[in-house]
């Protein structure tokens, strides 16, 4: 699973909590550029990807990258509720959507059915 969100305390905290599941967390990356590279490099199953990042293309963009070159299921994980963020999210191919703060049955939850658990 990788961890991708431009706060690093917040990207320390979600992997620590899908540690916790019993997870393995292959990385972490802060802008889509890295995402997508992350994604290519170590092919997660499963991304948590925080929709707002830094850089000139936000979560959405390296999701629907990822999406189509790595077939990575993504689960967004963002503090908005503005429709026009929500309209673009379903545009995705989003496995599911968590808003911050997430407990960690949400997170439990949300992975277990992105992987058919």
């Amino acid at each position: 699973m990788a961890v991708v969100d431009d706060e690093y305390l917040i990207a320390a905290a979600l992997s620590v909590q899908v540690e916790g599941l019993g997870l393995t967390v292959c990385g972490t990356a802060a802008t889509a550029e890295e995402a997508i590279a992350l994604a290519r490099d170590q092919r997660p199953a499963v991304v948590l990807m925080d929709v707002r990042l830094g850089g000139d293309k936000d979560g959405v963009d390296a999701a629907l990258v990822i999406h189509a070159t790595v077939g990575s299921k993504v689960i967004f994980v963002t503090g908005s509720r503005e429709p026009a963020t929500l309209a673009r999210i379903e545009r995705d191919h989003a496995a599911a959507v968590l808003f911050k703060p997430i407990s960690d049955w949400q997170l439990r939850d949300a992975i277990e059915t992105v992987l058919g658990a």
